[in-house]
């Protein structure tokens, strides 16, 4: 039973609180009505999730038994069946796609929308340098639109375009590790860091933190931002963005350890 927990990837989940973001930025998130509306999403879209994350894992299956971390997965290591995972997925389907049919129908659409892409990405855009970050980072903007969606709460653009950047941003990070475990040992985990070094990636990863802070300072000066919130201060808010992002490079770049951006 622990290695079928594994296999859904719990632990990705904290991914799926993306969801909550849009009720928080329309300073509506002391509404539990709406935060229970927005807990069922994040269970249903949880399940989705879980099911992506096995496809990947079945469909990398060789891949992962080379990767130095992966290879103890359950599928990876032999200790659950391809078919056995197979059922699991079609289960997850079955639960989530019509909970989230019933459930709110904007949230269905987007829902085929990710599981559609994140299939076309373990298929075929994963292989392809820059496109494959740019597919996992429209994933954590689609999160944004459930939330929106079904809280009915409106989504500032300045929250689409910084969960853009600090996804990209942390894609260019698991894209580092992968390129120093090459380097380290050799062992190629995916094709695609052909098309990947460490000073492409590092200079990738300073402008889009750059970037990402400039368009946080921007939301919080923001004429609408500044009504919205009933205060010019906001600003200052942006040592916390700056902290944060100074702290990841560091875990990336001197620890080296970001083999995990969750």
């Amino acid at each position: 039973m622990k290695d079928y927990i594994y296999l859904l990837r719990p632990q990705q989940y904290v991914k799926n609180l993306f969801v909550f973001l849009p009720l928080f930025f329309a300073l509506e998130i002391s509404r539990v009505d709406l935060l229970l509306q927005l807990g069922i999403a994040f269970v249903i879209l949880s399940l989705l999730a879980s099911a992506v994350y096995i496809f990947n894992d079945c469909y990398d299956l060789e891949e992962d038994r080379r990767h130095p971390k992966k290879k103890d997965r359950p599928l990876a290591a032999g200790r659950i069946t391809k078919s056995s995972a197979l059922i699991v997925i079609i289960l997850l389907l079955v639960i989530s796609l019509p909970s989230s049919y019933l459930f709110n129908r904007a949230m269905f659409q987007l829902g085929i929308l990710y599981l559609t892409l994140n299939v076309a990405y373990t298929l075929y855009l994963k292989h392809i340098p820059v496109v494959d970050i740019i597919v996992i980072a429209i994933g954590f903007v689609i999160r944004i639109f459930i939330g929106g969606s079904v809280a009915q709460v409106w989504i500032s653009p300045w929250i689409v375009i910084m969960t853009f950047l600090l996804a990209l941003f942390l894609a260019l990070a698991k894209r580092r590790d992968d390129v120093l475990i090459f380097l380290d040992n050799g062992g190629r985990s995916r094709k695609v860091i052909d098309g990947y070094n460490l000073p492409f990636i590092d200079a990738l990863m300073v402008s889009f933190a750059a970037i990402t802070i400039v368009a946080y300072m921007m939301y919080t000066l923001s004429p609408d931002i500044t009504a919205r919130f009933h205060t010019d201060k906001l600003y200052l808010t942006t040592l916390f963005v700056i902290a944060g992002i100074m702290r990841y490079l560091q875990i990336a770049m001197v620890s080296k350890n970001d083999r995990s951006p969750t």
